[in-house]
């Protein structure tokens, strides 16, 4: 007897691989209040220079042919340029932005 069998349905996520030194970054969320306690309309919030690494790309592509890899990884908490990253994606449900790993300031640790 011969069943007929059902292609599972992928419970994957979308995702976004960067190429050579780029980085997707999950920005912070925006602050809804100043730490004084005042309420900060739209027009008046700066997007936030801080986010995570969600994937990174294989690296910077040398002169003699090899990559010189990231000095990031997934899942680091950084800080970029605030004028960085002006190609935002949405993936999935997910609002992302793209990075050259130049526009990275620093990794927060801790």
């Amino acid at each position: 007897m011969a069943t007929a069998t059902k292609k599972k349905a992928s419970s994957t996520k979308p995702r976004l691989q960067p190429l050579g030194d780029r980085v997707v970054v999950r920005r912070d969320e925006l602050e809804e209040k100043t730490a004084g306690g005042i309420f900060l309309p739209e027009t008046a919030k700066n997007k936030p220079s801080r986010g995570v690494v969600v994937s990174v790309g294989s690296g910077r592509l040398l002169e003699d042919g090899s990559r010189s890899p990231l000095q990031v990884k997934e899942g680091d908490k950084i800080v970029f340029s605030m004028y960085a990253g002006n190609d935002t994606f949405t993936v999935g449900d997910e609002e992302v932005i793209l990075l050259r790993e130049d526009d990275i300031l620093a990794v927060v640790e801790g």
